[in-house]
């Protein structure tokens, strides 16, 4: 220990041979890794396992039925003819004003365009009128015809439950002197229709007598009835009228 402390120790491969340093250095780097790999080899001396594949076979699908058959086409509707749009009529037109209206302007009538009226026409009047026409318009077509008068009453005969009204106005006939100087008498029957008001309308010989019954009708002609009401109503009646003429 002396000689180490005091320098006096030989050391061989220390300055005199560099030689002898490098194989000590190699030497040490082989012992370092022999035993490293003898270290890395004792842990992992099994190799890793490469894992087998696996490999699955799924059986193949079955066919997919066929489609249904498509239905038969539906027989097609018949297209509604459209009626033809009415063709634009032509009208004012409005458009904003482009400049600002001062005041409010009194109105000078109504403005039928558009609403079948025309320039110039009146307020109130008829739309398709005329210009200058007056209020209301006059419509062209005529009035309808007033309804027939009600058919005039069946006469109603004489007789039973229907007593004769009385005689208002009576006028004796007239004798006439070719039956006067014939000797001519007798009775004459004739039939009187009176109408509503009770005057002598038609007067018919029943019985005729020669050169008298024209005496009898024109004299029955001028006879006046009170009017026959039934039902609150004057209706005409006929009865039987006898004229006797007697000489003296």
């Amino acid at each position: 220990m002396f000689e180490l402390t005091a320098g006096t120790i030989d050391r061989p491969f220390r300055d005199k041979h560099a030689s002898a340093t490098v194989v000590s250095v190699a030497t040490h780097v082989a012992v370092l890794g022999s035993v490293a790999w003898v270290v890395m080899f004792s842990a992992t001396d099994v190799l890793p396992r490469v894992p087998s594949m696996m490999a699955f076979v799924a059986a193949a699908p079955a066919p997919a039925p066929p489609p249904p058959p498509p239905p038969p086409p539906a027989a097609k509707a018949p297209k509604a003819t459209q009626a033809p749009k009415p063709a634009p009529t032509a009208g004012p037109t409005f458009a904003a004003p482009s400049e600002i209206p001062v005041g409010i302007q009194p109105e000078t009538g109504i403005d039928l365009i558009g609403e079948g009226g025309v320039v110039g026409g009146v307020e109130g009047g008829i739309p398709g009128g005329v210009p200058g026409g007056v209020p209301g318009g006059i419509i062209d077509d005529a009035p309808p015809p007033p309804p027939p008068p009600p058919p005039p009453a069946k006469p109603r005969r004489i007789g039973g439950e229907i007593q004769a009204p009385a005689l208002v106005h009576r006028v004796e006939p007239e004798y006439p002197g070719a039956a006067v100087a014939g000797k001519i008498s007798g009775t004459v029957i004739l039939e009187a229709t009176v109408d509503e008001a009770g005057m002598v309308t038609d007067v018919n010989v029943l019985r005729p007598i020669l050169l008298l019954d024209r005496a009898a009708v024109a004299a029955v002609r001028q006879w006046r009835y009170q009017p026959l009401v039934l039902n609150g109503k004057p209706v005409p009646f006929i009865l039987v009228v006898t004229l006797t003429f007697t000489l003296r």
